[in-house]
C-alpha cells in the first residue's frame, strides 16, 4: 500500500537505542509514521545493497520525511525540532538548552557508541567485549547521576519542567544498560527515579521496543 507523501518512514531495529530515540521523538511530536524493521542482529539486513542506498553507513535508524532521507539520530531530532517546533522538545532558555545538551552528549557520545553491538567483532571474545561495555556504561551512568542531581532534583524530567531530548536519549540507554548488559543501576538514585517515572509517560509507553518487537513477529 502506498504511503501518503506527508507520512514519515522510519527504518529501525526494535532493540536499537538510537531507533527508540527517533521513534519517541516522532510520537512526542505527534507525527504519523510507518516503521520498517531492519534486523541488524540475525538477518544483518543493514548490510544489504538496498539498505546501503537508503543509509550509506548501513546503520539504523534512517528517516524518510518531507521527501528527503536523514541518517544519524541526532540529526533527525534536530530536524524535527526545527521543522515541527510544537510541541517543543527543547528548553526555552540558553542555559537549560546547554544543560540538556550536556546530558544528551553524555549518552550519545559517552555511552551509546561504546555499547554498540557492532563493536563485538573487534574483541577476541564475548568476555572482553562485555567487560569493555560494562566499564564505559557504568562510567557514563556515574556522569549522568552527577549531572541529573543538579538539573532534575525533585522534578520529573531531566531538565526543567518539560519533556526534552535529554529524556528521549536517557530512557533508551538506561533500558539497554539494565536489559542488555545487566547493570545494577540502584546506586544511581536520580537516574533510577527519572527512568522509572519516564517509562510510564505516554511517549515512552507508545514507543517502547517491546511493543515494536511484537509488531515485527
Amino acid at each position: 500500500m502506498a504511503i501518503p507523501a506527508e507520512r514519515a518512514v522510519l527504518y529501525a531495529f526494535w532493540a536499537s537505542s538510537c531507533s527508540w530515540r527517533v521513534r519517541a521523538a516522532l510520537v512526542a511530536k505527534r507525527l504519523s509514521f510507518e516503521e520498517r524493521s531492519i534486523d541488524i542482529v540475525k538477518q544483518k539486513q543493514q548490510k544489504t545493497e538496498s539498505y546501503r542506498v537508503i543509509c550509506p553507513s548501513q546503520k539504523v535508524p534512517a528517516l524518510v520525511i518531507d521527501g528527503v532521507t536523514l541518517v544519524e539520530s541526532m540529526a533527525m531530532l534536530q530536524y524535527l525540532e526545527d521543522t515541527r517546533p510544537q510541541p517543543s522538545l527543547a528548553p526555552s532558555t540558553p542555559l537549560l538548552r546547554a544543560r540538556m545538551r550536556e546530558i544528551v552528549e553524555t549518552v550519545v557520545a559517552g555511552i551509546q557508541p561504546l555499547q554498540n553491538v557492532g563493536l563485538r567483532g573487534s574483541f577476541e571474545d564475548e568476555a572482553h567485549y562485555t567487560k569493555f561495555v560494562r566499564h564505559w556504561t557504568v562510567r557514563g551512568l556515574e556522569t549522568l547521576e552527577e549531572l541529573l542531581s543538579r538539573t532534575a532534583r525533585d522534578r520529573m524530567y531531566c531538565v526543567g519542567n518539560q519533556l526534552t531530548y535529554a529524556d528521549i536519549c536517557l530512557v533508551p540507554q538506561v533500558y539497554n544498560a539494565v536489559g542488555r548488559h545487566n547493570i545494577n543501576i540502584s546506586t544511581y538514585p536520580t537516574v533510577v527515579r527519572l527512568y522509572e517515572a519516564l517509562l510510564k509517560d505516554n511517549v515512552f509507553a507508545a514507543s517502547h521496543p517491546e511493543k515494536v518487537k511484537i509488531g515485527t513477529q
